[in-house]
């Protein structure tokens, strides 16, 4: 999925208000990964600022070697994470003052990534598959766009809610140019118990903003196709989204998606997720 748990691809242009314009969702949307990083190196920054210092006055750390910056460096790890001190201890009245600031940060610190870990730990999120590719064709004998979705957690979604937008470029009458954007109705825009797969059909009737619409039309206009999901998290008792953007090159022509479903010996049904985003052309005239 091209969203946010699954790196989405977004249409519309952000503000952007540079890397600490809003440094607490930055670190909370990161991945685990990059968070880790993040805190590694601001921790290494930090303590290095704080050994710089402490080297500013040789004798202010007893027992350190003098002008040594390995030990002012783990003196400051040590009073960082008040770990205690074992041999260097701090000695002149520069130097404590300058711990008593190091451990104030250091609370502060470790204070703030308990609460950010915390949250991004309780913080619940949709695992839904969206099929890479959208296709056109006939449903129930009339065309339609389809686009399928599958729940790849093992829990449920109650209440599975999709809205469907429809964005391109047009020239209003005055001649100025706009990203319009429409609603797309589809047979059915909620699910009572999302846990499978779920198909999408957008019916291409002719109040369809797609009726009449080819694939030249379409890549002219830049149309992309907004799909949101939304609904309640059985486990965590939380309202959970995802998203994904189809562009004007991802809608199939004249396909139908692969079965993916089969039963079990057991009654159990089974998604084949490797053919989920599998489709097959089909001749035009049935």
């Amino acid at each position: 999925m091209r969203h946010a748990n699954q790196g989405k691809r977004e249409s519309p242009e952000r503000i952007h208000l540079g890397p600490l314009g809003d440094l607490y969702h930055v670190l909370l949307t990161a991945s685990w990964t990059r968070l880790v990083l993040s805190v590694a190196a601001c921790y290494v920054a930090g303590n290095t600022l704080f050994a710089l210092g402490y080297l500013l006055d040789p004798g202010g750390i007893a027992h350190a070697r003098a002008g040594s910056f390995e030990d002012a460096f783990f003196f400051s790890i040590q009073t960082m994470a008040t770990i205690g001190y074992g041999q260097m201890v701090p000695h002149s009245l520069y130097t404590n003052v300058l711990v008593t600031i190091e451990a104030l940060v250091g609370l502060l610190g470790f204070a703030l990534m308990t609460g950010l870990i915390f949250a991004k730990f309780s913080r619940p999120s949709a695992r839904v598959l969206f099929s890479r590719v959208a296709v056109i064709t006939q449903w129930d004998g009339s065309p339609a766009l389809l686009f399928r979705m599958a729940n790849a957690r093992g829990n449920q979604i109650v209440e599975a809610q999709v809205h469907l937008v429809l964005a391109r470029d047009e020239i209003t009458q005055e001649g100025e140019s706009l990203r319009r954007l429409y609603d797309l109705e589809l047979t059915r825009r909620q699910h009572a118990l999302f846990t499978l797969t779920w198909t999408a059909v957008h019916p291409l009737t002719a109040q369809s903003p797609l009726a009449g619409a080819t694939p030249a039309s379409l890549a002219a206009t830049d149309t992309e196709i907004i799909v949101s999901l939304t609904g309640l998290d059985e486990t965590y008792e939380q309202t959970v989204h995802a998203r994904y953007v189809y562009t004007a090159g991802d809608i199939v022509w004249g396909a139908r998606f692969v079965d993916v479903l089969s039963r079990l010996p057991d009654g159990q049904r089974r998604i084949d997720y490797p053919r989920f985003h599998d489709v097959v052309h089909v001749d035009p005239a049935r």
